[in-house]
């Protein structure tokens, strides 16, 4: 059976920004935008399916669907060290383990990339192992990890754009929203620059993001 290697609910700004510049990440800005993240989430937030709810309702249709498919088959997640916390260098402690707290929301083993190895952690059901490695080697030991279900590309920017430029992705969905930021870590220029390795559909939703959906062709 074939493992995808999988963007899912990925999101970025209508010019294609997704962060903010490596030096404006901070623990209070964790994103490191010019504005809270809820500006680039508010559509999975207020859905049903959204796992951080903690008031009954929410919104059904396409955008629960997405936050509802973040999780089947995956069996293993890739992430930058960025996306893990803001330190930078040589890890000056091991007490830093994330920004989830004691239940991360992964439940799956995570390949966290980074040039500074330090020793796996595992929280509840999550174990995070801190690699180093081309993309195509880390790739190979998540496909190990997930045991026959799909690998998940998580993020920040530079990593999905890394395995991009690899051309190791398979699919990807990314929701745009109809927010310009300006500056920052782009994703794309334009959603046409993926057309030469991948079909597209882009699907509007009523909440104001946009769906796009590519798969390799």
């Amino acid at each position: 059976m074939t493992q995808l290697l999988r963007v899912q609910n990925f999101m970025v700004s209508s010019d294609g920004i997704g962060a903010g510049p490596d030096a404006e990440q901070s623990l209070e800005n964790p994103f490191g935008l010019p504005v809270g993240p809820e500006t680039l989430f508010a559509w999975a937030g207020a859905t049903a399916s959204w796992p951080n709810r903690t008031d009954p309702g929410g919104s059904r249709g396409l955008d629960d669907y997405f936050t509802r498919d973040f999780s089947r088959n995956i069996g293993a997640e890739i992430m930058g060290r960025n996306k893990f916390g803001p330190q930078r260098g040589p890890w000056q402690d091991h007490e830093w383990q994330g920004w989830w707290g004691d239940e991360p929301p992964f439940h799956t083993p995570v390949f966290v990339l980074t040039h500074h190895t330090r020793p796996s952690i595992t929280l509840s059901d999550t174990t995070f192992h801190f690699v180093s490695g081309e993309p195509a080697a880390v790739l190979a030991q998540a496909r190990e990890a997930a045991q026959g279900k799909d690998v998940r590309l998580g993020g920040g920017v530079s990593t999905v754009r890394q395995f991009l430029d690899a051309d190791l992705v398979d699919t990807l969905h990314v929701a745009v929203s109809p927010v310009k930021l300006g500056t920052g870590l782009r994703l794309w220029d334009s959603p046409d620059d993926l057309r030469d390795r991948f079909h597209l559909e882009v699907v509007p939703s009523p909440s104001g993001v946009t769906h796009h959906l590519f798969w390799r062709k």
